[in-house]
């Protein structure tokens, strides 16, 4: 029995070897249970991109150099892709298992902006539906213990990435058949977005269908599309990140279909949402299955973005237990917290809360509306009616400089929202109304307070 149990514990210290050393990231705050982060830790080994034929100012040279430098750390067991100080000019930069990405100190990374760089198509996503596109500018696929580190940037080029910020007839007849065939069940590989005058933009960063996912201490500076996409992955830390993109879809961090993951210290400053949790679109994400769920957002900065938090719209496979806490707006967002879903999406938002949160100036601190369509109220049909169940919202100890409304909660008749609670919420100037309520169940308000109000026209 002895040697058995010797031989137990030897063959758990070998494969502990194997899997390398971890870093363990708590977060005994969340008001649900979150398993402590096991993050690998890779090994000390380095592969400078100039060993591998990387050039300033030459995208081939530098695009061939990161794929054998990939190629080259993970077959030697993991380590470092190192971008040595400098400008360096590429093209996409594609990862294998067990790599970690270090930009050092003075080193920038500029992606040119041709899109024929980024072909052949990769399997990746648009706007919650799933499709063959431009790669993304930084792409894992299907990878285990990749990352990205600091202290070093990520500032790609945007010339011609800005020609396509416009929705031209063109890209809407893309954006229509593309949701067809995700409504209709049309295999992603044949659904092809890089073909003809899509101008479907690639994401700057995706990480998709990976686990254990690290991203530490770097420096974004614009983005063609939304800028850090954690699609289908498990078991991700991301701290200490500087992003600035204020282009078209500029969301700051997308979080779909994504599991068990905190986001800490990070300063975003956005045109589009900041901090976004989704979980797909539709059909696509009903046939993933894979919720949104355990996520935890402390100690942010938002300079300026449309919301701090935002939920949806694309979010059909379901959104769960999400805790943001101590994060702050420093310039003004369209909504503190937002929650926005509509009677296409199905799915369902359970068990948020959001605590000790501020901005500087917003239009509505909380608003949850069931009813967002932007322009696909009218370019595409209702193929499948399914509503969201909203469920067990908390927002408290939250503040604001000015703000047109405190809350407005607009729910669907069909399945109305319920369990909302809202507690010491204060506005220093309230310039429209107090709140809106429509459909919901189960709502309870407490000390809400406000210094100066004065509505053009009250509607409470």
């Amino acid at each position: 029995m002895y040697e058995k149990l010797l031989m137990t514990i030897t063959a758990a210290l070998l494969a502990g070897a194997a899997a390398g050393a971890q870093t363990v990231v708590t977060a005994p705050e969340a008001p649900f249970e979150f398993a402590p982060l096991e993050m690998y830790d890779f090994p000390d080994r380095e592969f400078p991109i100039t060993r591998y034929g990387a050039k300033k100012n030459d995208a081939g040279a530098t695009t061939k150099a990161f794929s054998k430098a990939m190629e080259a750390c993970s077959r030697a067991g993991g380590g470092k892709v190192v971008v040595p100080e400098g400008e360096w000019l590429t093209g996409p930069v594609h990862f294998s298992s067990n790599c970690l990405l270090r930009l050092e100190e003075g080193s920038v990374l500029v992606f040119e902006d041709d899109p024929q760089l980024y072909l052949p198509a990769v399997r990746t996503s648009w706007e919650g539906t799933e499709c063959m596109n431009y790669s993304p500018l930084i792409y894992a696929y299907g990878c285990e213990n990749v990352g990205i580190e600091g202290p070093g940037t990520i500032a790609p080029e945007m010339d011609f990435w800005r020609t396509w910020f416009d929705r031209p007839e063109a890209h809407i007849q893309a954006t229509r058949q593309l949701y067809a065939m995700c409504s209709t069940g049309v295999p992603v590989e044949h659904r092809r977005m890089e073909e003809g005058e899509a101008n479907m933009r690639p994401h700057l960063i995706q990480f998709n269908r990976c686990t254990n996912v690290r991203l530490d201490g770097f420096s974004i500076r614009e983005s063609p599309f939304w800028t850090i996409h954690l699609y289908l992955c498990s078991d991700v830390w991301a701290r200490g990140l500087d992003v600035y993109a204020h282009g078209h879809n500029n969301d700051g961090i997308d979080i779909e279909m994504t599991r068990h993951v905190v986001v800490e210290d990070c300063r975003f400053d956005q045109g589009d949402d900041a901090v976004v949790i989704k979980a797909g679109r539709n059909q696509d994400a009903w046939r993933l299955a894979q919720p949104t769920e355990d996520i935890v957002v402390r100690n942010c900065e938002v300079v300026k973005g449309h919301c701090l938090l935002g939920i949806g719209s694309e979010m059909s496979a379901g959104v769960r237990r999400v805790y943001m806490h101590d994060c702050h707006t420093t310039d003004s967002v369209f909504r503190l917290f937002y929650i926005k879903t509509n009677h296409r999406r199905g799915g369902f938002i359970e068990d948020i809360t959001v605590e000790n949160v501020s901005a500087a100036s917003t239009q509505r601190v909380f608003e949850i509306d069931t009813d967002v369509m932007y322009q696909w109220r009218d370019i595409v049909p209702t193929f499948e009616t399914a509503v969201t169940r909203i469920r067990n919202i908390s927002i408290r100890d939250a503040s604001c400089g000015q703000a047109d409304a405190v809350y407005e909660l607009r729910g669907d008749e069909r399945d109305p929202i319920s369990g909302v609670h809202i507690e010491n919420v204060h506005v220093d100037s309230l310039t429209q109304f107090i709140n809106n309520t429509e459909f919901v169940r189960n709502l309870t308000v407490e000390n809400i307070s406000w210094d100066h109000y004065a509505p053009a026209e009250t509607s409470e």
